[in-house]
């Protein structure tokens, strides 16, 4: 007798471990099918890619519900009064509900994507950072997206342990890469050969040097002043009567003792934002060059959009100086790089 609830117990415990096993793939699997139309998604409206997966796997039971095999409804979004579409009835919360009926997953992707980004309700999930993930969990289920008291802790188990956040790092381009050069971001998409930049120079708007006005004036409300090639960074320290080491700080310089080229210095330490919205980058311009020409601190520059260090943004590409960019720029293609995956904290709130 002993010997016999001893094997029923083996084969459940052996059972359990297989059904397990196999879920654990068609996980992997559902995430392999529906990883790039994520990261669209998120391109386009703004929503975390490992959210839109985290929400894909779990309402659409890794795509074998009902709602996704017979209706391509891999969200679980109900009709409403604003649905002139398909539709499908299923008993969820209440018996025979009006679910949304698409022709394909990828129209129910992008009915999720606009059903958040357009619904008053989720509009504060937009203030988030789209790395935070817990934010997001726990803001789709104080919004009232699913009833369940655990969709948020559901939501986020399915993030960490897939690793579904690669893919958000991967639109921002925060993925870190082990290189002897310059760090590049994840994506082959947003790299741009140097060789193709020297060819398509003719297209391109040329960068012109603006004139500035002698002595002292402002730029973004901050106190600037035009230095000539061959002028000592000493002298002029004495003449406006600040610190050596606080104007190559401010200004984002390694120390020197005279210029190098005619350039613009700033007195005052520059603002976090820019007085305008966006900045396009010319030919030749560097990050410390659209820094000081908008007269914005280079870290905020950086960080407003997704730039590490030794990212070159291509000619053609628009910075953003205000807010935070929902993607990152194309970049000029260093060469001798290779791809390793970069690992951020979880961010909790």
């Amino acid at each position: 007798m002993l010997r016999l609830k001893t094997g029923i117990l083996l084969i459940t415990i052996f059972s359990s471990v297989s059904l397990f096993a196999q879920q654990k793939e068609s996980i992997k699997n559902y995430i392999a099918q529906y990883k790039e139309i994520a990261i669209e998604e998120m391109k386009r409206t703004g929503v975390p890619a490992a959210i839109t997966l985290a929400q894909g796997i779990h309402e659409s039971g890794v795509g074998q519900s009902k709602l996704a095999m017979i209706a391509n409804n891999h969200f679980g979004i109900k009709c409403k009064s604003s649905w002139t579409g398909a539709t499908i009835t299923h008993t969820d919360d209440a018996h025979n509900e009006c679910f949304r009926k698409y022709t394909s997953a990828t129209e129910s992707y992008k009915d999720h994507s606009d059903f958040l980004k357009n619904g008053q309700r989720y509009a504060s999930l937009f203030s988030l950072e789209p790395t935070d993930y817990v934010g997001w969990a726990n803001g789709l289920k104080q919004a009232g997206y699913a009833t369940n008291p655990k969709y948020a802790p559901v939501l986020i188990k399915l993030i960490e342990d897939y690793n579904l956040q690669e893919y958000t790092l991967l639109v921002l381009g925060n993925g870190h890469l082990n290189t002897t050069a310059e760090i590049m971001p994840i994506s082959d998409s947003n790299l741009i050969d140097r060789e193709k930049i020297d060819t398509d120079k003719s297209t391109l708007v040329q960068l012109h040097s603006p004139v500035y006005p002698a002595g002292t004036f402002k730029i973004n409300e901050t106190k600037a002043v035009m230095m000539k090639k061959g002028e000592s960074y000493l002298a002029l320290a004495e003449q406006y009567n600040i610190d050596l080491y606080k104007l190559f700080e401010i200004n984002d310089m390694n120390p020197a003792e005279v210029s190098s080229r005619d350039q613009l210095l700033y007195l005052q330490r520059k603002r976090t934002k820019g007085k305008n919205k966006f900045h396009t980058v010319q030919v030749g311009e560097s990050m410390h060059d659209i820094a000081q020409a908008e007269a914005i601190r280079l870290n905020s520059l950086m960080e407003l959009n997704w730039l590490e260090t030794g990212m070159q943004p291509a000619p053609g590409e628009t910075l953003s100086l205000q807010e935070k960019s929902i993607s990152i720029p194309k970049l000029v293609l260093k060469t001798n790089y290779t791809l390793e995956p970069h690992i951020i904290s979880k961010t909790t709130h």
